[in-house]
């Protein structure tokens, strides 16, 4: 019977904390370095993240993958290896050890910060064992589209883990645990849907992309089968009640059934006695009505990523000429607030991944500026963006690339602009095509701000602020420009923007 999910705090993401905004950081990105450098590196950073403003940390998958060591975790094998045992040719994942990842987690809550889980439940890869099964193959452009007869294929649906043994748990998974593949022993190429008891087609999606978008990759979990749920509700316990965290990011949410998620995320919930907060992985930029069908049909039990937003900042660092009164049109968090997480990049949209979508860097801090000192949204930082990168990778064309970038400037004064000033009501001036700008007023606690944005010349605009500032002098924490402005008595001032970037406007120290 499907359980009705709990409430999340979703509902006051920009208060995840008390008396602080709530701000998460992807803390891993597709091309980090291995040998245990992640887990380290965060029990260093910690402290540091804590101050600035960062609230909650959201990890890489930290179970062993098929790739092992050099994996970012997302062709996972066994959910139940965080680092401990000898498989896929590793004892550690590519981020350390078990006993490293849970060092470094306490850190992260003796310094009060939330852990956010990474979650995948879509598929598994590197099975220990063929099994010969029968299966119907499928046009790959419309998976409702069946091309063969039924066939038998041997496929590595099979898995055992043997170095982990019947430790945690001693389910095994067989083909009737899948319901499609993508690899056929005997050569076939394609796509292969199982003939299985649980179902006679795909499990139902809410998109028609690709007909039926249910497989993705490797082998593609059964999410009817009753033995498989069970197993994940288990699993899903005991991950919880071994590494403590409060939050998931759930991969992959556009192949799998929003009515999965309501029973796993509700049962989770039930079982642990938390509001569990959950972000599912939507990737569907320009395709607003699909994230909301999707956060209706999961009856808010989860926020979505606001991809559509990810994709305007993309668009709009391309050209100069870019309309800046359009930066929110059709983002999901102007008609969902509550419910986008909002970002700038992650590791999907990094060079030479197949959902590349990068933002240049001359945009990035004014990108920042709109998901961190906004009302609205759950904004989330990535980590080379804070830390720049050094990476050297080979494309599929064969060259290599070099998509080392350096920290982006100002973003570590932008998160700690969000801790300290973005409070209090917002009042919004999008009415220029290309200086554009807004209003905080604060709260009882806290001063508010003044952000003007433009990506063409030196410009500025006239807003209002709150006759609570009238004579004092405001000063540009981004550093752009020396003068200070004095607010009128009516709270309205002329604030400055500086050329192709962002001035953030608040209280000087002195206003005597």
């Amino acid at each position: 019977m499907q359980k009705k999910p709990t409430p999340d705090f979703a509902r006051n993401l920009h208060t995840l904390h008390e008396n602080m905004n709530g701000t998460l950081i992807q803390f891993f990105h597709w091309y980090l370095p291995g040998n245990g450098f992640l887990y380290r590196k965060l029990q260093r950073e910690a402290t540091r993240l804590a101050d600035m403003g960062i609230t909650s940390v959201w990890l890489p998958p930290a179970y062993k993958a098929d790739s092992g060591a050099d994996s970012v975790g997302y062709d996972c094998y066994d959910l139940y290896d965080l680092g401990e045992f000898e498989q896929k040719g590793t004892t550690a994942t590519k981020y350390g050890t078990k006993e490293e990842y849970l060092k470094a987690i306490k850190t992260l809550k003796d310094n009060g910060l939330r852990v956010m889980a990474d979650i995948v439940l879509n598929h598994k890869a590197g099975g220990d064992e063929l099994e010969t099964f029968t299966v119907v193959q499928v046009d790959e452009d419309d998976r409702t589209k069946v091309i063969t007869e039924p066939f038998e294929i041997s496929s590595y649906t099979k898995f055992t883990f043997p170095g982990r043994g019947e430790q945690y748990s001693a389910f095994k998974w067989d083909f009737n645990c899948f319901v499609g593949v993508d690899y056929d022993e005997g050569g076939r190429e394609g796509i292969f849907r199982i003939l299985n008891e649980y179902g006679d087609d795909w499990d139902d999606m809410v998109s028609d992309e690709k007909g039926n978008y249910d497989f993705l990759m490797f082998n593609d979990i059964e999410h009817r089968n009753p033995y498989v749920l069970d197993e994940l509700d288990r699993w899903a316990k005991w991950y919880h009640d071994t590494i403590g965290f409060d939050s998931v990011r759930l991969d992959a949410v556009k192949h799998i059934s929003p009515q999965f998620f309501c029973r796993w995320l509700g049962n989770l919930r039930e079982a642990t006695g938390e509001e569990i907060f959950a972000v599912g992985e939507y990737w569907a930029p320009g395709r607003l009505s699909v994230l909301t069908d999707y956060l209706e049909a999961t009856e808010g039990c989860m926020s979505l990523f606001d991809s559509s937003l990810q994709a305007n900042f993309h668009f709009a660092s391309k050209s100069k000429d870019y309309d800046l009164r359009l930066i929110l049109k059709d983002s999901l968090v102007s008609v969902a607030p509550d419910k986008a997480v909002t970002l700038v990049s992650n590791h999907d949209t990094q060079p030479l991944q197949a959902l590349e979508a990068t933002v240049d860097p001359w945009f990035k801090p004014i990108a920042y500026a709109i998901i961190l000192l906004r009302r609205d949204g759950y904004p989330c930082v990535f980590y080379p963006d804070l830390y720049g990168t050094e990476y050297t990778d080979t494309g599929s064309d064969g060259d290599e690339y070099d998509i080392s970038m350096p920290p982006i400037e100002g973003l570590e004064t932008l998160i700690r602009l969000r801790k300290d000033y973005a409070y209090g009501e917002q009042r919004d001036y999008f009415d220029e095509v290309h200086c554009i700008g807004w209003t905080r007023s604060g709260d009882d606690e806290h001063d508010g701000c003044a952000v003007v944005i433009s990506n063409q010349s030196p410009s500025g605009r006239r807003m209002e602020i709150g006759q609570r500032y009238a004579g004092r002098k405001f000063r540009d924490a981004m550093e752009k420009h020396e003068l200070l402005v004095t607010v009128e008595d009516d709270g309205w001032a002329d604030f400055p923007a500086p050329a192709e970037s962002v001035s953030v406007w608040i209280p000087a120290e002195n206003n005597d």
